[in-house]
């Protein structure tokens, strides 16, 4: 890693942090555990929390804690032979001190990781690769490039996912917009496919969509903060909406979730990057590489000072 770069990031045996602008009392942070390669944390300026973490989240355990930002490789959800959402967030990835395959971005408050298989491979996955992941921070946003190489010598096919678990003030008071007139399959209906017919999605029960071949911004509005989030997204054609409600406590199955709180479905929604519908296929030596940049606006669309199509469509 570039001396630049150590000089924004903080590591530990088990995680780094970075921070922009470095050494300043009032800066932005991000925390990133080797084991999943996985954001747990992100905070403003006002070290206010923008991702969900469970209260009841398992940080001594050989699975991706519930909450932050997790990568699913090489398949997302039941949909390969790999385990469910694949085994690249439940291994430990290691800090990437020569990021050839991402050229640099200029940024010191940044850090790579890379994944490579062992002799055991990932599990139920027999396939050579190198899965790279660049975390870099800026003034109101978070930025996730990952790029996977086959170094095999046949090709193979793979989903992707990058999980976004936002902080939220209330659910009901949550609105996301972008997804209007998409098709989507419905996970509590069998993955039966609709087109989505409101104008904007809000939330008074549980949600678990796939959309398919969505738009580059995806505003996700939060009344109450007045904040909005806009999840960017390049090579990531679809998205999944997921909100648990069903997880509350009157519910019995709660209580066979331990790393879910009761009441934690009122303040979390998670809004996927991903990769779906067509798999990506990558020849021998062949790349792909997927950006998402996560956002925030200081405003929301019921305080009147916020047009959600700029949001969506850009400000220039």
């Amino acid at each position: 890693m570039e001396t630049s770069r150590l000089l924004a990031a903080h590591t530990q045996a088990h995680s780094t942090t970075v921070a922009h602008p470095a050494h300043s009392s009032t800066s932005y942070s991000s925390t990133i555990l080797l084991y999943g390669g996985q954001v747990v944390s992100w905070k403003n300026e006002h070290g206010e929390e923008l991702l969900f973490m469970s209260r009841k989240a398992i940080r001594k355990s050989a699975k991706a804690i519930k909450g932050g930002i997790s990568s699913y490789f090489p398949q997302f959800g039941n949909s390969g032979s790999s385990e469910q959402h694949g085994s690249a967030r439940n291994i430990k990835w290691t800090l990437d001190n020569c990021p050839f395959h991402l050229a640099s971005d200029g940024n010191p408050s940044s850090v790579d990781l890379i994944f490579k298989p062992n002799g055991n491979g990932i599990k139920m996955w027999a396939h050579s690769f190198e899965l790279r992941l660049r975390i870099s921070l800026g003034p109101g946003k978070l930025t996730l490039i990952s790029n996977v190489r086959n170094t095999d010598t046949k090709s193979f096919s793979f989903t992707f996912a990058m999980r976004n678990y936002l902080s939220v003030s209330d659910i009901s008071e949550v609105r996301v917009e972008g997804l209007e007139t998409l098709d989507y399959l419905d996970n509590l209906r069998q993955s039966k496919r609709f087109t989505e017919q409101a104008d904007a999605l809000t939330f008074d029960g549980e949600v678990d969509r796939y959309y398919l071949r969505t738009p580059t911004n995806i505003a996700i509005i939060d009344h109450e903060k007045k904040r909005t989030f806009v999840v960017h997204k390049e090579h990531f054609p679809d998205a999944v909406v997921w909100q648990a409600v069903l997880w509350n406590p009157w519910d019995k199955g709660a209580k066979t979730l331990s790393d879910f709180g009761d009441e934690d479905y009122k303040i979390m929604l998670s809004v996927d990057s991903a990769i779906l519908e067509k798999p990506i296929t990558l020849k021998p030596s062949e790349e792909w590489k997927g950006c998402q940049e996560l956002s925030t606006v200081s405003s929301s669309y019921c305080s009147g000072q916020l047009d959600p199509q700029m949001v969506l469509h850009g400000f220039s």
